[in-house]
């Protein structure tokens, strides 16, 4: 052997040990490289696995809406990423949440790679070969150049490698128009249920090819302050305007707002729901899609049509994103009072939605129907 092959092996043992030692002093988990046991519970992925959004999958199974018996949840995120993810791991033990396991992506990626295969690809297929489902959550804005516009001013990334990872998941997933020759994973397993939340629901189409709306308030009403806004009223409200007037009083930042059910779809044959419902839902966005990717239908808008506010896949029948909250730890909470606006009489979102039929059945609906699914995915 030369000996400059040989001190190139040397090498890369000095820097394999040294990546080991690093991760282990990191305490990076990898639950999903471990083989998947035999006669093992119901496995659902999360994207993104922070406090906040731990306490939602929390509430979910406490209010008996994420009802799935022995359901293990698996936190994925990258390493890379901004949140502070060993402030979920001490969350997680300090409530006993036994159920909650991690999963840290080390593998790089970056924007040029997101939508081919790619150093991540065999994370994405141990998803759908060790899981039953997957969920991504609400959060900051998607660089805009993703989806090649120039950035608006109004638009806020602060995480791009969430967004990394998050979209080339889905374009691996789902496949897209940036590849027309890739093939979707979830041909392999097409009911393999699939739910995007807010920013979640904005990654979905994104990674398959679509565009984004970088700001609702300017860009489809053409607004230019938040009194404006105001004035235009409530139904076109997408977040709380006076939460931004009214810095000074504790006000909820999220909007309610109802929806114009479009059908037949999963939320009128599966649902239950009719096209004349108009059930309302918490809302806290400043984007929108623009143009859809590859493989969606719109199923529900703002009631003036203008806002997309749910999509479903042609192809694979479990996969559905929704532009709104139904996940919020506090939705389904009868004693946490909030206001609107100053002067308002502190209410819950739970009374709003019980007195706003259907609104609080088909929140609850969203989770019945993707408990379901997942219990079906669940051995296929």
């Amino acid at each position: 052997m030369r000996v400059g092959t040989l001190l190139h092996r040397l090498l890369g043992i000095v820097l394999g040990l040294a990546l080991g030692s690093s991760l282990s002093a990191r305490n990076l988990e990898r639950f999903l490289d471990a083989p998947r046991p035999q006669g093992d519970g119901i496995r659902l992925v999360v994207f993104n696995p922070t406090v906040h959004n731990i306490r939602c999958l929390a509430a979910l199974r406490e209010k008996g809406l994420l009802e799935v018996s022995g359901l293990t949840i698996v936190g994925v995120f990258h390493d890379r990423q901004t949140e502070n993810f060993e402030a979920a791991k001490t969350y997680t033990t300090e409530h006993g949440y036994g159920w909650l396991k991690f999963h840290a992506v080390t593998a790089e990626l970056s924007e040029p790679v997101l939508f081919k295969r790619n150093a991540c690809t065999p994370e994405f297929e141990a998803i759908l070969a060790k899981a039953d489902g997957v969920i991504f959550f609400g959060g900051s804005d998607i660089p805009a150049s993703i989806f090649h516009q120039k950035t608006n001013l109004l638009s806020e990334v602060e995480d791009p490698y969430r967004n990394y990872l998050e979209l080339s998941a889905i374009f691996h997933f789902l496949g897209g128009s940036q590849d027309s020759s890739s093939k979707a994973l979830l041909a392999a397993r097409p009911g393999f249920p699939v739910l995007g939340i807010c920013l979640g629901f904005q990654s979905l189409n994104v990674g398959t090819g679509g565009t984004l709306i970088q700001d609702i308030r300017t860009e489809i009403y053409g607004k230019q302050s938040f009194e404006d806004m105001v004035a235009l009223g409530a139904e076109q409200w997408h977040n709380n305007p006076y939460k931004r007037l009214q810095p000074l009083d504790r006000l909820m930042s999220y909007n309610f707002h109802s929806l114009q059910l479009k059908g037949p779809s999963k939320l009128t044959k599966e649902l239950g729901f009719k096209a004349t419902d108009h059930p309302r839902v918490l809302s806290s966005h400043h984007q929108a899609l623009g143009k859809l990717g590859q493989g969606w239908v719109t199923i529900a808008t703002s009631r003036d049509g203008k806002v997309v506010e749910a999509i479903e896949h042609w192809q694979f029948p479990n996969v559905l994103g929704v532009q709104f909250h139904p996940e919020h730890y506090q939705l389904f909470d009868p004693e946490f009072h909030t206001r609107q606006k100053a002067g308002d009489t502190p209410t819950s979102y739970y009374e709003i939605l019980a007195g706003t039929p259907p609104s609080l059945a088909f929140n609850k609906a969203i989770w019945t129907w993707f408990s379901t699914r997942l219990q079906e995915s669940h051995g296929r």
